[in-house]
């Protein structure tokens, strides 16, 4: 190595520069002082000229006041992006993790390869959980590289995620954009080479197109959204097997770290459960999960928690305190029951017809099941239906004709044609041409198409729950099963609402980007507003910053789906104590009545019994199927038909009752209660108070910008800054394509293009890197908003005070999985003592803390400020010392609270952590603190 330590201050390109690990005698890896990672350089020596350098002391000449000192010191705290404590991720999130948010980064830190299951309920907040690991792991060099893997729906959403709260950006690689991705790319290049981080449709990359070289190419870190749809489970649906080949081809490199995310770990069928944890620990396909050993080898790898298990942590989270739930019914109307009976004879006749042999009469039972569902949804639906041909039509084999009707008319865990998940199944399976079968399904539709709306019960039911939801301040998300539903309901619900409140519907025939801006519409009137939605929006879209109740004005054939409809708004963040569920259900059509008492109902008992969601057992499908045939098939009167529906019921919910109470005893084991977040809490608190509040945040950038001109307005949200007044320097530094009056949120989320007041946002930043460099260099242009010197009056002092800002450079090496990894951090403090600097009376940090947080009562005249800072600043000297001192106690404690986190978390290495001081120490302020005279002072 050459004479340039690591950790030691460099003069090189008319700057001060930091080197870093990886150096050597010929190149030396530096950054910038106070900079961030990505200013990070290489100076050949042999080439340039680099000479050691000090700090220099601040100018006396250029004092300033009390608010130059304050945003100084804050300017500093926002700056530093690598921080010297055990959670090396935390300085560049803008997200603060509530405790029960850290069991799972604390479970990841205890495995050297990172292979874990996160399946905490919905809306907890699992996207935080295993992004806050991906962050922490990248940050402290275990990984180098990020793909997530999900659905192209939800892809938009992990991007603005990572992107907001964890500063990550990531590539999107879809169908429509990865051929702009690969232009450019050099002959043996990947995507996966160009950009280290991505979210990626996993239905995109499954294809054998693209597996193999995917496989090839991933990154070290795989977050896998939704993972129960990625695992072979016993079906035959082809896109699970691809998707599990992609995911056993990733989990094959031992090195990879994988993180498994899902509400529905366990949809009913072992197979495809033993086949997702099998992707964590391959024993894990294979051991005794009834055993005590079996539970223990799955529980290092598992975390799954209910609202139950975290109630503990809710002191301080947003999260609803109850769900309350209600069943309405309603009768249909005279026409619309005539046509229901109609159709319901037609159904039957249907699938007794035998003629055309086993595979047509199975068209025709899913075609008249597919014909019933619609019109119990709405007239719209049903006349679409009609008049859509039937998709089991193109069926070889009765197999093939169960396995397309089932994904097209049930409702299964996931529906493998995913952007016809909410659109009409089709039942005109009539030979082609006209014929009498067509022309009766046409008359069913053209009667469909007669109906009035205001007829219509189950609409004029939904008005009565929508308006009175909105009488008690709830704005509701009406679900409905197929657009058509869907654009009927909010066509009528704007003619019966009229002003009271807004009305928007949201379905599958958006593209995901279009679906949030109607929603940001929407919430953005004044009014009260209702969305009406597709089950495209039943998974991933958060909805609960705008609403705070559900409606199931169509029932789904899964309760599990229910499940997800209400997640969407009860979930962390939802800031009501108390959402509300509604189903509305007819009281008179024999469809919803027999999903009601076979699926919902029981779902809802065990969940209000257990306090947690059982998906409902595979067998359920078979159960309905068999319940449903008998209306159709049999007269439901038929006693035998009615007892052989009953005793089918019965084995289900026995079945479920059993699952359910062997899933709650499970939930002990994965709740991880024997990880203490509380033990590691010290590190994380003493991290975010050395790199100030959000108030300090927000008042730091509004008054910088204030003094550099932006003139910032009041807005409800934060304030707008005018960009086109600032500095030359701070301009070019700001994102490109803001807008001219440049918008501060205080809340996430936050349009695009518009900055977040935290201190990770790049505009923030931006203002506080413009601060602290004009502090430094007198000689740059433009308005100075921070000084390191001043001198000023308070009552916060009795007798005359010197506080020192200063910065400590800190050398860490600690382990890692290739053996040790050696660190750069910048930390700053604050330290002041009384009297002379011969004989000084050093503060406390409770002191210290007292006098930062006084009122000045006056500024000193500059030429009486002048001498005082001079003195001050030739007398640094003897401090020295005691601030190398402060620097070397630091390390010390540093290493204590990495040692501390790394027991907490039963993690090895702990003898390979150092943790050391460079000194001298930087003394970036120098602040005299005058005791306040009578009647204040100039």
């Amino acid at each position: 190595m050459s004479a340039f330590a690591v950790g030691s201050l460099v003069r090189a390109r008319g700057r001060d520069w930091v080197v870093l690990p990886d150096s050597d005698p010929d190149l030396l890896v530096v950054r910038p002082l106070g900079g961030t990672d990505d200013e990070i350089a290489g100076i050949l020596t042999a080439v340039e000229p680099v000479a050691h350098a000090t700090f220099p002391a601040p100018d006396p000449a250029d004092a300033g006041n009390a608010v130059s000192a304050g945003l100084l010191r804050t300017a500093l705290q926002v700056g530093f992006r690598s921080t010297a404590g055990p959670f090396r991720s935390v300085a560049g999130i803008a997200v603060e993790p509530r405790p029960y948010q850290l069991v799972p980064l604390l479970m990841a830190l205890r495995q050297d390869v990172v292979r874990l299951l996160i399946a905490d309920d919905v809306g907890i907040g699992k996207t935080i959980e295993a992004s806050l690991i991906a962050a922490e792991l990248m940050a402290q060099g275990s990984a180098r590289g990020l793909t997530v893997l999900c659905s192209p729906a939800l892809a938009e959403q992990w991007q603005a995620e990572l992107s907001a709260k964890f500063r990550i950006d990531a590539e999107l690689v879809l169908s429509s954009t990865v051929k702009r991705l690969e232009r450019g790319l050099f002959d043996d290049q990947s995507i996966f080479d160009r950009y280290p981080y991505t979210v990626v449709s996993t239905d995109f990359i499954k294809s054998t197109k693209y597996r193999d070289r995917f496989a090839q190419t991933c990154p070290d870190l795989v977050i896998v959204d939704e993972a129960h749809t990625c695992v072979a489970d016993g079906s035959t649906s082809s896109g699970r097997t691809l998707r599990y080949d992609l995911l056993r081809k990733l989990a094959a490199d031992p090195q990879r770290h994988m993180l498994l995310v899902t509400a529905t770990p366990h949809s009913g069928k072992d197979e495809g459960f033993r086949n997702l944890i099998g992707l964590l620990d391959s024993g894990l396909a294979t051991v005794d999960l009834g055993t005590s050993a079996g539970r223990e080898r799955l529980a290092k790898h598992m975390v799954q928690r209910r609202r139950a298990h975290i109630r503990k942590f809710l002191e301080d989270t947003p999260f609803p305190s109850d769900r309350l739930t209600q069943e309405h019914k309603y009768y249909l109307g005279e026409d619309y029951a005539k046509l229901f009976q109609s159709v319901l004879a037609y159904a039957r006749e249907t699938v007794k017809d035998s003629t055309g042999g086993q595979v047509r009469q199975r068209v025709r039972y899913w075609s008249a099941l597919a014909l019933l569902r619609a019109l119990a949804s709405s007239p719209k639906a049903a006349a679409a239906t009609l008049e859509t041909r039937a998709r089991a039509m193109g069926a070889e084999t009765p197999e093939e004709a169960d396995r397309l009707g089932r994904a097209s008319v049930l409702d299964l865990a996931e529906d493998e044609a995913a952007e016809s998940l909410d659109s009409v199944a089709g039942a005109d399976d009539a030979p082609e041409g006209r014929n009498p079968e067509r022309e009766r399904l046409l008359r069913f539709a053209r009667a469909a198409k007669s109906l009035d709306p205001a007829a219509d019960a189950k609409l004029t039911k939904l008005a009565e729950v929508v308006q009175s939801l909105l009488g008690d301040g709830y704005d509701p998300v009406v679900f409905c099963r197929f657009i058509d539903t869907a654009e009927y309901v909010a066509e009528n619900l704007r003619g019966l609402l009229g002003k009271t409140a807004a009305v928007g519907c949201v379905t599958g025939t958006l593209p995901p980007s279009d679906r949030e801006a109607r929603i940001s519409e929407l919430t953005s009137t004044p009014r009260r507003h209702v969305l009406v939605a597709t089950d495209c929006l039943s998974e991933g879209v958060n909805l609960q910053e705008h609403f705070q109740a559900v409606v199931h004005y169509d029932l789904a054939w899964n309760p599990t789906r229910h499940e997800q409809r209400e997640g969407r708004v009860d979930r962390f963040g939802q800031p009501y104590d108390h959402v509300r569920a509604v189903t509305i259900s007819g009281g008179d059509n024999q469809i919803d009545e027999i999903v009601m008492k076979v699926l919902i109902r029981k779902h809802n008992e065990i969940r209000k019994q257990l306090g947690i969601s059982v998906p409902v057992p595979d067998s359920a499908n078979n159960v309905v199927e068999a319940v449903l045939e008998e209306l159709l098939v049999a007269q439901p009167a038929a006693e035998q038909g009615a007892l052989f529906a009953l005793r089918k019921q019965t084995d289900l919910h026995a079945e479920w009752d059993s699952y359910a109470s062997k899933e709650n005893a499970a939930l002990t084991k994965f709740a991880q209660s024997g990880i203490k977040p509380d033990d590691v809490a010290r590190e994380l608190a003493e991290v975010r108070a050395s790199m100030g509040s959000a108030a300090d945040v927000e008042g730091f950038t509004r008054e910088s910008l204030e003094i550099l001109g932006a003139s910032p307005t009041e807005r409800p949200y934060g304030f707008d800054a005018i960009t086109a007044t600032l500095p030359a320097g701070l301009r070019d530094a700001l994102p490109p394509g803001r807008p001219s009056a440049l918008p501060f949120h205080r809340d996430l989320p936050v349009p695009r293009k518009h900055a977040h007041l935290d201190r990770t946002d790049p505009s923030v930043a931006a203002v506080a890197r413009y601060v602290l460099d004009s502090a430094l260099d007198q000689k740059m242009p433009g308005p100075r908003p921070a000084r390191r010197c001043g001198v000023l009056r308070t009552d916060a002092v009795t007798k005359r005070t010197t506080l020192l800002l200063v910065r400590f450079r800190l050398h860490l090496t600690l382990p890692a999985r290739d053996g040790k990894r050696p660190l750069v951090a910048e930390e700053a403090r604050v330290l002041a003592f009384r009297g002379r600097p011969t004989e000084p009376d050093w503060l406390t940090p409770e002191e210290v803390d007292l006098v930062l947080t006084g009122t000045p009562s006056g500024n000193v005249s500059p030429d009486l400020a002048r001498d005082d800072v001079e003195r001050a600043v030739t007398q640094l000297e003897p401090l020295m010392p005691h601030l190398d001192a402060a620097a070397e106690a630091m390390a010390a404690q540093l290493h204590e609270s990495h040692v501390r986190v790394r027991q907490a978390t039963r993690q090895a290495g702990t003898s390979k952590i150092d943790v050391r001081a460079n000194t001298p120490v930087d003394v970036l302020g120098v602040y005299i603190y005058l005791p306040a005279v009578a009647g204040g002072a100039r």
